[in-house]
């Protein structure tokens, strides 16, 4: 459900398609464009009518060079889900690689923040930042992450798109680690949580911005934290934190720079979150070393 003010704004969702929200604009005329009306160009992407109008403009030199020299375009972008199944196809692969004791795939990917100060008892292996996303302490483990996974990629990355809907999985997942490496420094953690609760903060962001419903995600998102708190419950409670957090931020980040104009402005808050977020794990060594 949406709020009054939400539906009224007519900037929220598609032009050809009124009931489809989108963060998605065509870079010529700037109206709202959901997948589906997407054509890609090259520097962002362009509406059915502007593209035909730029065809038509075309010269006879211009039609002849790109049969000759562009691959075929697509009437409209695929407006599937690609990068959430390639997640969850990517993830329990890892995971059946997992059951063939004699790799090592858990210990080789598994995070610790041991691995992060060079000079340590251990090499220095920074990429288990992101790497720990793939491995999984069980069956249920994998099959309830990746659920959410799909659950929450259905509806968020159409309506950001896939470079974005990726950036955000990958930022927010990063930001579980530095949770963890900050709150329990030498703790061994598994799985894509923190890029699970990322995803629900920037979707709880997101829709306070729109004006959408957001109390079922907050309920949903309570229920989760509290969880993470009791005992009995095997979970890496300083993840779901770190990335709750660092998703929020890339939320409010896609919500504030939603202009084409601001796309250099929206690359550049990201990278500085994400230097940001690196940096920050000069302080375990100071304060646990």
């Amino acid at each position: 459900m949406s709020t009054d003010a939400f539906r009224s704004n007519r900037d929220n969702f598609c032009y050809r398609h009124p009931d489809r929200p989108s963060f998605v604009l065509c870079q010529r005329c700037l109206r709202t464009i959901c997948p589906e009306c997407q054509t890609q160009a090259a520097v962002g992407v362009i509406c059915p009518e502007c593209m035909g109008e730029q065809r038509k403009s075309a010269t006879t030199a211009q039609r002849k060079a790109e049969r000759r020299w562009s691959r075929p375009r697509a009437i409209a972008a695929d407006s599937r889900p690609v990068v959430t199944y390639g997640i969850i196809g990517l993830t329990l692969l890892v995971y059946l690689l997992q059951l063939i004791p004699a790799l090592g795939v858990q210990s080789a990917l598994a995070f610790n923040s041991a691995f992060l100060f060079p000079g340590s008892v251990v090499p220095f292996e920074p990429w288990r930042l992101l790497t720990v996303l793939l491995v999984h302490g069980s069956f249920i483990h994998v099959a309830l992450n990746m659920l959410a996974v799909y659950m929450i990629g259905q509806s968020l990355e159409p309506l950001l798109g896939h470079g974005r809907y990726l950036a955000l999985y990958l930022i927010s997942g990063l930001g579980g680690s530095v949770g963890v490496a900050l709150i329990a420094p030498g703790t061994w953690v598994v799985g894509a949580s923190g890029a699970v609760f990322g995803m629900l903060g920037a979707l709880l962001v997101i829709g306070r911005h729109i004006g959408a419903n957001i109390r079922g995600i907050l309920i949903v998102l309570g229920i989760n934290l509290v969880i993470g708190f009791l005992p009995g419950f095997n979970v890496s409670w300083q993840a779901h934190i770190g990335g709750l957090l660092a998703g929020a931020l890339v939320g409010l980040i896609y919500a504030r720079t939603r202009a084409l104009r601001q796309r250099g402005l929206q690359i550049a808050l990201l990278t500085a979150l994400t230097i940001g977020m690196l940096a920050l794990l000069v302080i375990p060594p100071l304060l646990y070393v």
